[in-house]
């Protein structure tokens, strides 16, 4: 049977092509399966101006999409969307995680919540933080992880964006280069349109310490969601097992 340890959901963006890609690179695990249903949004996809205006419609055809990506039944089913969240906000962003969990009687994840959940699980109080999105953006992304209690002692966003999805692996890695900071314990890289795998392992040496994104943290909870505690090596230290003294 496809999927027989687990079958892992995910909800994607309209416009996205890396989502597919970069869950079917982590997704070698014996007994799992990857599933995905495009969520609704129109306008410019990928592009910076319109963003909000995407996420809330997206928020708001949510039912439809769960109704047709629970027909494979999975075992967990991610938002794989992280400017989704910072629309929300912390208490929305609650809200519909267990307005979802209790209507679809399945486990339902966000991307954003995952990172914060992989922060947690490092033991990690300080970050540095690097977006592909417009500075609006970022910084409801940076005040989204202050109030989860996370001290963002350095953020940025990626100079000269035109499309978040014409974005490469190298960009994201001089992205972490340019928001890195001494104080910051890890490293937080936001938006899995933006390839980030690739090059992740190397940013992580190179700057010493734990570095995720919205893509591995999301990939890392979803399996932990669904109860497999499987190590993936060469994606960084939490997708390898690595834990902290949370």
């Amino acid at each position: 049977m496809m999927g027989w340890r687990a079958r892992l959901g995910f909800l994607v963006p309209p416009g996205n092509p890396t989502v597919e890609v970069e869950m079917g690179a982590l997704a070698a695990v014996p007994g799992v399966s990857v599933h995905y249903t495009r969520m609704n949004a129109t306008g410019a996809t990928g592009s910076l101006a319109g963003q909000d205006a995407r996420n809330r419609e997206q928020i708001a055809g949510l039912d439809a999409n769960m109704d047709l990506l629970c027909l494979v039944k999975p075992k967990v089913v991610v938002l794989a969307h992280t400017a989704t969240s910072y629309t929300l906000g912390q208490a929305e962003e609650a809200a519909l995680v267990a307005r979802m969990e209790e209507r679809y009687a399945t486990r339902f994840i966000t991307a954003f919540g995952s990172v914060v959940a992989g922060l947690r699980h490092l033991g990690i109080r300080s970050i540095a933080f690097g977006t592909p999105y417009a500075m609006e953006a970022t910084l409801q992304g940076k005040a989204l992880l202050e109030a989860h209690g996370f001290a963002v002692v350095s953020h940025g966003n990626l100079p000269g964006v035109r499309n978040i999805y014409d974005e490469t692996a190298e960009r994201a890695y001089g992205l972490g280069r340019l928001v890195d900071h001494p104080d910051a314990e890890a490293l937080v890289l936001s938006g899995v349109g933006m390839p980030t795998l690739a090059t992740m392992a190397t940013l992580e040496r190179d700057i010493g310490k734990p570095v995720i994104s919205a893509t591995s943290g999301m990939m890392w909870n979803a399996l932990r969601a669904a109860g497999l505690r499987e190590a993936i090596a060469g994606y960084g230290a939490l997708l390898a097992g690595a834990t902290g003294s949370a």
